[in-house]
Parts: C-alpha cells; structure tokens; sequence
C-alpha cells in the first residue's frame, strides 16, 4: 500500500521530536527519518520472502554511523566505513532486545532493519533516535509488529532526571539508563549508575516509562498521517497436536528426568528419552512415517518448556532450588603465577576466569566515532568458548553477544574503579568462561572484582552481580534468583543487576514477553539485592580488601605535573631528549597535552631516576635553589655546571671556593659531581651558581686577619671583580650556547678570552 509524505512534530526532553515517512527510502517497507536537534536518523524496515520449513524468526539489525555525519573522515587507510565498531554492535544490540518479543511467535519471515546516522550534531546521540525510529518503521510497513514502543536514555543531574540528554549533560550524570516500553509494559532497561539505591532505580524507570507514551503517540499518528488503516496481524498458531499427545503419555516420565540433578546428567536422560520416543514415533526402516524426526523434536520442545514451567510455578525449581535460594558460590584468587592478578569465581556449573593486566598511558585504548577521540584507561573483553558449554564449534571473532556480555560487565565495574588520579594505571580485564550454565556475565563482574582486588586496585567498594528470572502465567509470577541455563531459555525474562553494598552499578533486562509490569520490575530489583549482599558475603570472605601492592611482575607507574610550556623541552628536537632520558634509565614516558607524564619501567629504581630526569629538566630554576650539578666545561673565567638535563649555568671562578682560586683547574675537572646554589638569574634567563656559598668559611676569614684581609681582599677582589666582569661578558655570550648544550656552552670561553 503507498504510503503519503507524512510529518509529525512532538515536544520531548525541551526539543522539538520530528518523524517523517514518505518521502526518503521510500521502496523499502517502512521507512522512518528521526531528527533531534540537528541529529537525523534514517531508519529502513524491510521484509524477506517466506521459506519453508524455517522455524525461527532471523531478524537483523545494523545501526551505522556514518562519518560524514559530523564531518568527519573515516580513520585507517582506505578512507571507508568497513566493520562495525563496539558501539555500532551494542547499539543494534539494544535495538533487538525491544523488537524481537513484538513479533507474532509463529512469524518466520526474515525482516532486517537498517538504522543509519546521516548528521550528528554531536551533542545528541543516534542510539536512541535509531530506537524510537525502528518501532516508527515497523509499524508504518506492512510486517506484522504486534504494537509500537517508545525508547529514551535518562540522565541524571544533581538529582534530577534529564530525558534525551545531551553529551554534555551525560558528562556530568550520574545515570544512564536506557528503557524502552509500549503503553501497558516495559520491555526493555539497560542502565548504568554510580551506586544508585534500589528505590531510586525502580522510579527513575517508572518515569521512562510514562515517557514513552509520548513517543507512541507520535507513532501511532505518523501512520495515520501517512493514510494507513489499522494493521491487520495474523491469527495465532494452533496448538501443537503431537505435543499434546506426547505430553499426555509421556509428560511424567519427562518431569521425572527432568528433575534429574546436574546439566549435564539431566540432558543426558532426557536424551534417552527423545531417542525412546522417536523410536515410537519415527520407526526405523519405515519409509512413510505419519511423523518426521524434526517434528517429534519440535514437540518434544514444546513438552520440555510446559513442564518446565508447570514446575517452576509450582514453588520448585528443576535443581531443587527455592525460588530465592543461590547455588553455591565460590571464589580464588592469585591463581596463576605471572599475571598481574587473577580470580576465579564459580556459581553452579558457571565457571569465570578473570585476569588483569596493568598497563601505562600508551596501553590506553583509543576510540573514534562521530564524537571527538577518547581514550579508555579501562577495558573488560569477554571470551566464550565453546567448549563451555561442551560444544564442538567453529572459532571466530568476538560476536555480538561475547562484546554484548563484556561491555555489561565492564560498565558495571566502572563506578568503583579508581581516578587516574588515584590510580594511574590502564587496567584490562579478560573474563574467560570456563563452564556456563547462565548468568556468565554476572560471573565476569564477580570474578572480575575479585581479579581488580588481587591485582591491588584500589576499588571503591567490591560489586557482585546476579540474574533474575521471571515465569509469569496470566497475572501469576514467580521471580527466580540466580538462574540458570533452562530458566533463562524457557523462561520470560532475564534481568542482570549488578552493585555494591551501597546501590545499583549496572542493570539489563531481556524479555520474551511484550512487556512487564511494575511490580515486577521492583519485585526484581529487591529480589536481586538481597543476593547480591549473599553473594558479597562470599568474595569478602575470599579476600576481604584490595592487595596493598601490585604484582612485581606488573610495571611501577608515576605520573606528574609539568608546565606544558615545557612539553617541547622535554621531548626535544626530533624527540632527542626524551629518548636519551628513556634509554638513561631504561623507563618508558608518554607525555600528554595537559602536561601529564607518566613513568614507567618494570623496577622502581628505573621510575625513581627517569623522574629525577625529568623534574630536573622542567622544574623552573630559581635564585636561592641548590642543585646536584655536574661540570661540563672548564673555562678561564670558571666552569659550566649542568643543573638539570639540557640546563646548565657558571659559575665564575671566584665562586667556586671561599678562598682565593688561581686556576678553575685547581678545584673542579670535567665530569665533576658539585653542589651549587642559585645566585642569579638574568633577563636572559642566564643562570649564575655559586659552590662557595655552600661551603664554611676558612679560618683565615675571621678574627685578627679582617683588616687585611679586608684591605687585600678588597684590593684583589677588585681586580677578580674586573677580571670577572670580562669572564662574566664572554661567559655571557657563551652562556647563551650554554644553555642549549655543553658543547656549545664551551664555545663561550672563546669570547672570554678575546675580552
């Protein structure tokens, strides 16, 4: 059916909302253009012919950004967009979870959505633009959507909730949680927090909530606009008559083996019971069988969630489990010798292993997008395995829900880790699930917590994470703590919260429903604290506190502040300076544009002499100071002494001792380790140092011998002074070459002389 150019125009988080169709992408099936600000987000919905035999929904979503957007070239050498980056997966990810349950259940045409971020003013995101203009799509085509949601990010300031923040306010916030809901339900949260109290959370979702009424009614009018009748969606799939019959001769024998305890015995009976079964059903040698073997399974499927369902409302669960009782609980750490901390943490038949790795400046991660390139100083990567799971399968690279599971992990981490303040090292986690039988994310946040403590990270407080499940029949519910497996793959939601004693870290709810209610959502919230703290209880028992001192085998790091006036000082011509400085004292620098340099080097000695190096040679030189110099030429008129690297200064021959010097020869040589003071500075920053006036005076100096001496002193002094005053010209002129190198510093006695 054509659809008409249609505009509709809403007031949403003190902006203007508009949603346009008709008149971009119009041979695709639903197409939908979001602008916010001077962000637009062309969102296409398109639908695949139907394929026989097919028993599952293959929806795709790729949300992209393009660079162009904010004017802005691609970065690598070929100048193109090529594969998705970190947030293009998690952001097409998020578009998923709330689209996927409003499909009809017996719906099997492929249906791929096609988000695209064509300008980016650069303070509001696309993410949530793409959101709101997939369910816009949709529900402007013809595929059959069971009904519209409205999504939005809330941000929260000095206590009060933002909706649709900008970039700018998000800096500030102490929330970013994401919802999306239809009228009656939400159907989708993921947030993250700084230790937000359950209360807090539960409202600042409700209020989600209530705004995205606003986004659906601006939906639901661009399609009338648009000149679309109501949708018309198909009938509901029939009950499955073979899962009827096979559920009421074998349903009891099922339950039976289902019960059975362990994943592994569990499928291992029920596997023999299928292949009983099918022998029924499927005859061997029987060339025109009433039943095909797929179909048995597919009923047997069926048979397999009823009864688990039957049981779990029931007050049981599959494992004997109360529906708010732990399965046991684990935890080690410094398991493995070289790294720079580890843990394992097993809860059930979930297994995590969690390494750290402490790094400098230059192991930070660098990201670019449409906003301006920043750095990661902390970073959580996730591996899944398939032999976790007992499972034979190809290797490939991290897909979407392995950067999915790892980035929840590490937002959920992220609230207790240290300032680069505190805490100047890059920090890298890699969670390796060893075994799983559910909730391996919220493993990775234990064990990673763990793994940050025994490293010596000075967290703020330990976070634990765990998953409620939810099994709901008509208006009754039963809430499952720490889930598993079956509870998660037959159940109706899977709800992840992570945090520390005080509040909410980290938050994602997943359904296979079209929503949940209010009670559940705080229902669950509840449910998940008072297993958190159990939980808690544990890791604190493992190791109670951070390590006071990190492994030997991880580097020693310093940083320090120095005037970024100073920056090409330190670096010098060609990077002269600072590789000398490097290849001195065997530590690795990186400098930053704000004057931060960071130090580094596998032993604190090296650290120690590299920062001496470069206080030495940034410091601002001032009268009065006194420095361990070392002397670098030797002239007529006294000796060049370096300071500091690349910085040196004269002192004159009558400073060099408290007595009479004939020659500079007769107190100092080349390679001479003094300690000189700062007498002066000149206007052309020329530095006059004195040995002299750190050393007592002689005998000689006192008493009866004053006058004479005072006379004599007087006299040859003069003549010193005079002579010194020539020096000190010629020494001036050389002192400019000084200052940029011995050598040239050297240059300087040759003026001396001809004055």
């Amino acid at each position: 059916m054509p659809v008409n150019h249609a505009r509709v125009e809403c007031q949403f988080g003190g902006k203007t909302l508009t949603l346009e169709t008709g008149k971009l992408a119009k041979q695709a099936h639903g197409s939908v253009l979001v602008t916010y600000g001077e962000t637009c987000v062309l969102v296409a919905a398109v639908e695949g012919s139907p394929i026989p035999g097919r028993d599952f929904f293959p929806l795709q979503v790729e949300y992209r950004e393009r660079t162009y957007a904010a004017g802005k070239y691609p970065g690598g050498f070929i100048k193109r967009e090529t594969r998705m980056s970190t947030k293009e997966t998690l952001t097409s990810r998020l578009i998923d979870r709330p689209s996927r349950p409003l499909f009809p259940t017996n719906y099997y045409n492929e249906v791929q959505i096609h988000c695209t971020v064509i300008s980016s003013d650069k303070e509001n995101d696309g993410d949530m633009l793409a959101l709101i203009g997939t369910s816009a799509a949709l529900h402007v085509s013809h595929i059959p959507f069971l009904k519209p949601y409205g999504g939005l990010r809330l941000g929260r300031v000095n206590g009060q909730l933002i909706v649709l923040p900008t970039a700018t306010q998000m800096e500030e916030s102490d929330l970013d949680l994401i919802v999306a809901a239809t009228r009656d339900a939400v159907c989708m949260i993921e947030g993250f927090a700084r230790e937000i109290p359950e209360q807090e959370m539960g409202d600042a979702i409700m209020e989600a909530h209530k705004q995205c009424a606003v986004l659906i009614d601006a939906i639901e009018q661009l399609r009338t606009e648009a000149g679309l009748p109501a949708k018309v969606l198909p009938p509901a799939t029939p009950d499955n008559p073979l899962a009827e019959e096979l559920y009421g001769k074998y349903g009891h024998t099922y339950r039976e083996k289902y019960l059975t305890k362990g994943k592994k015995e569990r499928n291992a009976a029920l596997d023999v019971l299928k292949d009983e079964i099918k022998k029924v059903y499927v005859p061997e040698g029987e060339t025109n069988p009433k039943y095909t073997s797929a179909q048995v399974s597919g009923a047997l499927g069926v048979v397999r969630e009823r009864i688990f369902r039957e049981i779990t409302l029931g007050g049981t669960r599959i494992d004997g489990r109360a529906p708010k009782e732990l399965r046991a609980v684990s935890g080690e750490v410094g398991v493995l010798p070289r790294t720079h901390g580890t843990a394992v943490f097993q809860r059930g038949e979930t297994q995590a292993l969690v390494v750290v790795t402490l790094g400098t400046v230059g192991d930070e991660q660098k990201v670019d997008g449409l906003q301006d390139e920043y750095s990661k100083k902390f970073m959580l990567d996730y591996n899944f395995p398939p032999y976790s799971v007992g499972e034979c399968k190809p290797l490939r690279a991290p897909g979407r829900r392995e950067i999915g599971h790892g980035m929840l992990a590490e937002r959920s981490l992220k609230a207790v880790v240290p300032p680069r303040e505190r805490f100047p090292y890059t920090i890298r986690l890699v969670s390796e699930i060893l075994e799983s039988n559910g909730s391996s994310s919220m493993a990775s946040v234990c064990g990673g917590t763990l793994a940050l403590m025994d490293a010596g990270v000075p967290i703020k407080r330990p976070v634990a994470g765990i998953s409620v499940g939810l099994v709901m029949e008509k208006d009754h519910f039963t809430l499952l703590t720490d889930i598993q497996g079956d509870e998660d793959h037959y159940g109706d939601m899977d709800f992840n919260v992570a945090g520390t004693q005080k509040g909410i870290t980290g938050v994602q709810l997943d359904i296979k429903l079209d929503g949940v209610t209010e009670a559940v959502v705080r229902g669950a919230l509840e449910q998940a604290k008072e297993g958190r703290l159990q939980i808690l209880k544990v890791m604190l028992a493992t190791l109670p506190a951070p390590r006071k001192d990190i492994s030997p085998f991880a580097p020693r790091l310093i940083q320090l502040k120095i005037n970024p006036e100073m920056i090409g000082k330190l670096i010098g011509p060609g990077g002269k300076m600072i590789r000398a400085i490097q290849e001195e004292t065997g530590a690795k620098i990186d400098i930053e544009d704000d004057g931060t340099v960071s130090i580094a080097s596998a032993n604190a000695e090296s650290v120690e002499a590299a920062r001496r190096m470069v206080e030495g040679l940034t410091a601002e030189v001032k009268v009065g100071a006194v420095y361990d110099g070392k002397v670098i030429s030797i002239k007529e008129f006294g000796a060049f002494i370096e300071i500091a690297p690349g910085r040196d200064g004269l002192c004159h021959v009558s400073e060099l001792d408290s007595g009479f010097v004939q020659r500079p020869e007769d107190v100092v040589n080349i390679g001479d380790k003094v300690q000189v003071k700062v007498i002066a500075i000149d206007d052309q920053g020329r530095v006059k140092l004195s040995r002299k006036a750190l050393l007592a005076p002689s005998e000689g100096d006192a008493g009866g011998g004053d006058r004479g001496g005072d006379r004599g002193g007087d006299r040859g002094g003069d003549r010193g002074d005079r002579g010194g005053d020539r020096g000190d010209r010629g020494g001036d002129r050389g002192g400019r070459g000084g200052d940029r190198g011995g050598p040239r510093g050297g240059g300087g006695g040759r003026g001396g002389r001809r004055d």
